[in-house]
């Protein structure tokens, strides 16, 4: 999907993360799933993850890191214009988590809606509100990731549980000025026939939830996960190359990549074929295992916050989630 000329340039003006206070080691899911800290770090790279409280939602996880995001950028909720959640653990069927969150901000003048795209979201919600503030639609817009899996997973499957957790990242978004940094290239892409090795078969309108198949926990995770490793490194080598080619880089001018955190393996492989040091390759994926649409966003802000770019530097985004689906994005900060 090529780039168009935009009207307007478009900068990432604040960033903002959030994680919930309970962490959850590979200690404590030893105590009732048959693994071992070993094997989880072995095989994914990940010691502990984040888990949000009962009474603590998808939305409050998004305005918490919105807030932040907000506070960053100087920009109050209420000159919000656009506001996108991704996720796929929303608070409700209906109406979007955005909804909410936007209640929750105060930030009455913004349009507030929900994509899909699984870990893809976030840059999906990039590439969209990148364009309508570009064609000049809106002059700003608030991106999030967001995701509470804790509650889609089967804590009895060894194979899925010990991979997800809980957690927000979110970016604001606006036109650039002469000097500022710029979002340079996007890239979306989807393979509608891998539905089936990356899902939550139940819950839905072909599957409805019913008394019958209750405690068949259709409504959780399920992953075939070489088949999504494969499929990974794939998309995601030829999404991060298209937007480097597009924004007119090459690795060198990279000063950092920060890919999905799904499984250290996948981050590793990607960092080969890109021909970039494991030294730009961001990752803290060990800390919160794989957050979904909220993974990105996340590292992003944590990567900003501890000085691992700087006014200028490239940056490059990449991702890739069930669907499948996957993004990615060049950016000069």
């Amino acid at each position: 999907m090529s780039e168009i000329a935009s009207v307007y340039p478009v900068m990432i003006a604040g960033t903002g993360s959030y994680l919930p206070e309970k962490v959850m080691t590979n200690a404590d899911l030893e105590k009732f799933v048959d693994t071992t800290d070993e094997w989880i770090t072995s095989r994914t790279g990940i010691k502990e993850r984040r888990i949000a409280a009962d009474d603590e939602f998808t939305s409050h996880l998004a305005t918490k890191a919105a807030k932040k995001a907000l506070e960053q950028a100087g920009m109050e909720a209420s000159d919000l214009q656009l506001i996108i959640v991704a996720t796929i653990s929303p608070d409700t069927i209906t109406p979007a988590t955005a909804c909410y969150v936007q209640h929750n901000l105060g930030a009455t003048e913004a349009i507030a809606y929900d994509i899909s795209a699984a870990c893809s979201g976030f840059l999906y919600a990039m590439k969209i509100a990148k364009r309508m503030i570009s064609d000049g639609a809106y002059e700003n817009a608030l991106i999030i990731g967001a995701e509470k899996l804790s509650s889609f997973v089967n804590w009895e499957d060894r194979n899925t549980c010990v991979l997800f957790g809980d957690g927000a990242g979110a970016a604001v978004l606006r036109r650039s000025e002469e000097g500022e940094g710029r979002i340079l290239a996007t890239e979306m892409g989807t393979d509608g026939a891998q539905t089936g090795i990356l899902n939550i078969p139940g819950g839905g309108s072909a599957c409805p939830t019913t008394s019958a198949n209750v405690n068949d926990k259709l409504a959780s995770l399920q992953m075939s996960g070489r088949e999504v490793f494969k499929l990974a490194v794939n998309a995601m080598k030829k999404a991060s190359e298209k937007v480097i080619e597009r924004a007119g880089l090459a690795p060198d001018d990279i000063k950092l990549v920060i890919p999905h955190q799904a499984n250290l393996r996948i981050i590793d492989a990607i960092a080969d074929r890109l021909a970039v040091p494991n030294e730009k390759v961001f990752v803290n994926l060990d800390k919160y295992g794989n957050t979904s649409a909220a993974a990105v966003a996340i590292a992003l802000d944590e990567a900003h916050r501890t000085g691992r770019f700087e006014r200028g530097d490239k940056i490059v985004l990449v991702v890739f989630g069930a669907g499948l689906t996957w993004a990615a994005s060049a950016i000069e900060w």
